[in-house]
């Protein structure tokens, strides 16, 4: 029988149980309690409540393959899960006492407490409350004592099934064009998905799983083995033209809701690919990056406005403008900033964008831009006849874009000058010794950079039609790095895998916007301490991160087993 650390199971219970403690108390578990994910049976403060439990009684037993059918770790699991518990309970029971509780606690609601006792009454429904928690945690342990080849099937099928039911109003979106209203409700009713539905997702999840685990990986590692340089290439350019084909159709396929969610994902994208060649590229930590953005959406409603401000020039003819006045306050940025390093750099560069902010927002220039009342009647873009003004109109110039700042993005990093930048992301005074002239490379970064930052402004003023101070906060910048940080610094398609997941998917949580600093916190705590080079990493990065693990034994290690051998024996 196994040896159990039991005071990891208590630790691990202990601490996830505070987590569901401090859930409840903020406002979460009600607030998600009203989202439904599963009719019937699962909403989604039920599954922020159950799925610590779960996990903690998984972490608590272990993942060693030897634990199969011992009872020690499955101990251990239901011990961790009803830990979890007792922190709710002991909320329950303060509620019960403390009659002023809301004074302090306003989330502490009767309805927070109906939730956690599952109606049933403070003393029965805490009972009820711990015996479910610590079977989850069971639940959580004997996960290990399925089969490695079946148990991450069933894992992925699972959280594939919860993934779907979270974001069912995408598919509800796309079924409501093509399919009778009474069709589609019999798989999404108002919110969530219906239990056939989930049944459906999870058999057809778990089934590809199944098949990849057993025959399909094989199968791919042997044709990728075999394959020719000439189908490689032939692949390539089929995926390459699919994938053209579905971005051209996207919007016919996602509806006007979805679409205007991805215009918004566009121009975080088009903001995220020119900041990652100031921090991914070259290493130059910017904090200000939502000036040159704020640049580019200024000076082109000036130009293009039809309103008091405004001087009415064509969209076509404002836009280059635009971008050239934010390169220019790119390279304006980088002339005082070029000795500086780190910290230093990021605080000035904070300090330009806040300058940015205030002018913008002053009376000093309000006779220019309007301040706080902004600029209005910002004109539009016409290709001939047509102007454009719907979501979909503006998803094919911000597709357009976003094409053409990853091809120079592409074509850079792969160049000359990404090669000095990288260079200069490593070691600036290395780099200066083999002859990279860093006052031209750094000024590149933060030029091209900027031009991508004031080409999304551009867009961004035309398709809300007016510009206003609130919309070029601090926190843009604060959430274009995370993007780059979660996707992954200096990939290209971690760019937009990072948008995204910190754009896209918070826009169709819009209930919860409340605690979404909060989320955003949590995600990036989470991905420093289980995947520090981000979601999709670049080779580079991904080699950089995991150098330790690659590096080869030192001399004492290769020296101990010798050394060790040479022992006499007792």
């Amino acid at each position: 029988m196994n040896a159990i650390d039991w005071r990891r199971a208590i630790r691990i219970g202990l601490v996830l149980g505070v987590a569901v403690l401090i859930a409840s108390v903020i406002g979460m578990v009600q607030t998600f309690d009203e989202r439904d994910m599963i009719e019937d049976i699962l909403t989604l403060g039920q599954l922020l409540l159950f799925a610590p439990a779960v996990y903690a009684g998984y972490s608590a037993a272990g993942k060693s393959e030897e634990r199969r059918v011992a009872a020690p770790p499955l101990l251990a699991g239901l011990l961790a899960g009803l830990l979890t518990g007792v922190p709710a309970v002991l909320l329950v029971g303060l509620a019960g006492w403390w009659t002023t509780i809301r004074d302090y606690f306003v989330n502490v609601s009767p309805q927070l407490i109906d939730i956690l006792t599952f109606g049933r009454g403070a003393l029965q429904g805490s009972l009820m409350l711990l015996a479910v928690m610590a079977v989850l945690g069971l639940i959580g342990a004997a996960i290990h004592l399925i089969p490695a080849r079946v148990r991450r099937p069933l894992v992925n099928a699972t959280l594939i099934t919860l993934i779907f039911s979270l974001f069912s109003d995408v598919p509800l979106n796309i079924a409501n064009q093509f399919l009778p209203r009474d069709i589609v409700r019999r798989f999404f009713p108002t919110k969530g998905v219906t239990q056939l539905a989930a049944v459906i997702v999870f058999a057809l999840s778990l089934a590809i799983a199944l098949w990849w685990e057993f025959s399909g990986r094989t199968r791919r590692q042997q044709r990728m083995a075999t394959i020719t340089a000439e189908q490689r290439r032939r692949n390539s350019l089929i995926v390459l033209a699919v994938s053209a084909v579905l971005l051209l159709v996207l919007p016919s396929i996602l509806g006007t809701f979805l679409t205007n969610v991805m215009t918004q994902v566009g121009t975080f994208i088009l903001m995220a690919l020119g900041l990652n060649i100031v921090v991914g590229f070259a290493g130059l930590l910017d904090l200000g990056y939502v000036a040159f953005f704020a640049v580019g959406a200024y000076v082109t409603a000036l130009l293009t406005s039809t309103g008091d401000l405004g001087l009415g020039i064509n969209f076509w003819i404002a836009m280059p403008i635009g971008v050239l006045a934010a390169v220019f306050f790119g390279i304006f940025l980088g002339i005082p900033v070029l000795r500086l390093r780190g910290d230093y750099l990021a605080i000035v560069t904070l300090g330009f964008g806040e300058i940015i902010r205030v002018l913008v927002r002053s009376d000093l220039l309000k006779p220019i831009i309007g301040g706080a009342q902004g600029i209005l009647d910002v004109g539009r873009p016409s290709i001939g006849p047509l102007t454009l003004v719907t979501p979909q109109h503006y998803y094919y110039l911000l597709l357009a874009a976003c094409l053409l700042a990853l091809f120079v993005s592409w074509r850079l990093r792969d160049g000359r000058a990404g090669r000095q930048w990288m260079a200069v992301r490593e070691d600036e005074d290395v780099a200066e010794a083999v002859g990279i002239n860093l006052v031209g490379t750094k000024l590149l970064a933060f030029a091209i950079g900027a031009g991508f930052a004031g080409l999304s402004g551009a867009i961004f003023g035309s398709r809300v039609g007016s510009v206003f101070p609130n919309s070029f906060e601090l926190l843009i910048s604060i959430n274009v790095l995370a993007i780059i940080i979660v996707g992954g610094v200096g990939s290209l398609p971690g760019v937009i895998l990072g948008a995204f997941v910190l754009v896209g998917l918070p826009e169709l949580l819009r209930e919860f916007v409340e605690f979404r600093l909060l989320i955003y916190g949590i995600l990036l705590i989470v991905m420093m301490l289980v995947r520090p080079e981000g979601l999709w990493p670049s080779a580079v990065r991904r080699r950089e991160m995991h150098a330790d693990e690659e590096s080869p034994p030192s001399v004492a290690e290769l020296e101990a087993p010798r050394h060790e051998a040479t022992q006499p024996m007792v």
